[in-house]
């Protein structure tokens, strides 16, 4: 008996926008962090034009592989900072699975991408930060760089909504 699984048009998608976030994600590894834990969060621009066009499982399912694929080719699996970016993934993708069901249940559009973006940003800094408190750090002085973590979630993540606003308008009709 042979067992054939035939893939999707949905498989073949969430594998394209997987390997296009990985590629972003590994490229933005390579750069310099101006300040330790402060990331542009690029590859998070695919997650949410996922996330506006596809729905909220197929985005979770491109940012869970991002994180996992990620890690593996540049050799963190399982090291704190696989910890620490998974932890702040699925704190992202569950926040974002919160708001795309309640922005269906609010009047008019409900959150577009910078809302989604600032949201998830947000939440993976939260995350990460209660996450390394927790299991790595747990000293009340490093909540003294909350506030500025924080701050710069708030200004990537909106960064990165406009970023995928505009990419969203010249791709959809």
């Amino acid at each position: 008996m042979e067992l054939s699984v035939q893939p999707t048009r949905a498989d073949h998608r969430i594998a394209w926008l997987t390997a296009l976030a990985i590629t972003i994600h590994i490229a933005e590894s390579a750069l310099p962090n101006p300040l330790p834990g402060v990331k542009p969060g690029l590859a998070n621009v695919v997650t949410i034009a996922v996330l506006c066009l596809y729905g909220w499982r197929m985005a979770a399912w491109v940012s869970l592989l991002r994180v996992l694929v990620g890690s593996l080719l540049l050799g963190t699996f399982l090291s704190p900072t696989f910890v620490l970016s998974l932890t702040g993934a699925l704190c992202s993708i569950t926040t974002l699975g919160a708001a795309h069901l309640l922005g269906a249940r609010l009047p008019g559009a409900g959150f577009g991408p910078v809302g989604f973006s600032l949201l998830a940003a947000m939440a993976h800094v939260a995350g990460q930060f209660y996450c390394a408190y927790w299991l790595f750090i747990p000293h009340a002085a490093l909540f003294t760089l909350l506030p500025v973590l924080m701050s710069m979630a708030v200004v990537l993540g909106v960064i990165n909504g406009i970023i995928t606003r505009t990419m969203l308008q010249r791709v959809t009709p």
